[in-house]
């Protein structure tokens, strides 16, 4: 039955049951929710008002006063900021702000601005989680070693609470984009685990002898004497050629646990942030990208 047909049979029906006694009220109901097939209640309801209940067109609630734009420009400085917690960026927005807007990186509308500005830390963290964890990832291009295993010491996350400026945790960043075939560049990424000072050293290839020149050249760009390195147990790492010249210039070799991330904390965390937020997830091959990332980490180093 229609809508149409359902309110003509009200019209007619409405009347005649508004008059009725009880138990003819009870006929004609039963009538009515034969033919319509409603809910008795409802049925009730119309034969009683003569409409239909209109339906809430108003959104419940109060009004939303972060609107997509002020979320859009939160999105902006939170990732100029390098995505750091809304703790430590609630106390700087303001500042944030002002600045970019000097530079012109932001343009704002006062309102939005004005929004944005009385942000709680709380209502930060409910308009980022959406986004917290949509990031790329980089392919892992870890090729276990087993040659050396027994004759370079396993080192845990726990060594190293009294490290001393000097032992460096390393690791390699593959600039592969979505494919491991072939060879392209890669990055050592190097971080002491006392200072957290940080180096990056632009590779065009994964061989043993560029990772060992890599090393080389790192260490007179440090500001402490090369004392360790920990590497994971990459065959790029875990090699004769490595061994020996640590074990040549007195250099202390650990390697982490296979398959345990957390034994290399330090450098997991810089690969993100020194080098992933810097070059990026794309493919490398070139000798002019070698050249032209090798002065991008030359300018960054300091």
């Amino acid at each position: 039955m229609t809508r149409g047909s359902v309110h003509e049979l009200v019209r007619a029906v409405r009347p005649r049951y508004c008059r009725a006694g009880r138990a003819e009220k009870t006929r004609i109901l039963d009538e009515f929710v034969a033919n319509t097939s409603y809910n008795r209640k409802y049925a009730i309801h119309l034969l009683n008002h003569g409409k239909a209940r209109q339906p809430h067109t108003e959104r419940r609630g109060r009004r939303r006063v972060y609107t997509s734009d002020v979320t859009r420009a939160l999105v902006k400085v939170w990732e100029i900021c390098d995505r750091i917690c809304s703790k430590r960026l609630h106390p700087f927005l303001p500042e944030m702000v002002e600045v970019l807007e000097r530079t012109g990186e932001l343009v704002l509308p006062a309102e939005t601005k004005s929004r944005l500005l009385q942000m709680s830390r709380s209502t930060i963290d409910r308009r980022l989680q959406p986004l917290r964890f949509q990031r790329p990832r980089g392919r892992s291009t870890t090729k276990p070693g087993t040659l050396l295993k027994k004759a370079i010491p396993v080192r845990t996350f726990a060594d190293w609470d009294d490290a001393r400026p000097g032992f460096l945790e390393i690791d390699l960043v593959a600039h592969c984009g979505d494919s491991v075939h072939g060879e392209y560049l890669n990055t050592l990424d190097a971080v002491d685990v006392s200072t957290a000072w940080t180096e990056c050293e632009a590779l065009a290839n994964r061989s043993q002898r560029e990772v060992s020149a890599a090393i080389e050249r790192m260490r007179h760009h440090l500001p402490f004497p090369l004392l360790g390195i920990d590497s994971d147990n990459d065959t790029a790492f875990i090699n004769d050629n490595l061994y020996r010249y640590c074990k040549q210039e007195q250099i202390t070799f650990t390697r982490s646990r296979p398959y345990k991330k957390n034994d290399q904390a330090h450098v997991e965390q810089k690969n993100w942030s020194a080098v992933r937020q810097l070059i990026g997830y794309d493919r490398y091959e070139s000798k002019e990208a070698l050249a032209l990332m090798r002065e991008i980490y030359q300018d960054r180093r300091l």
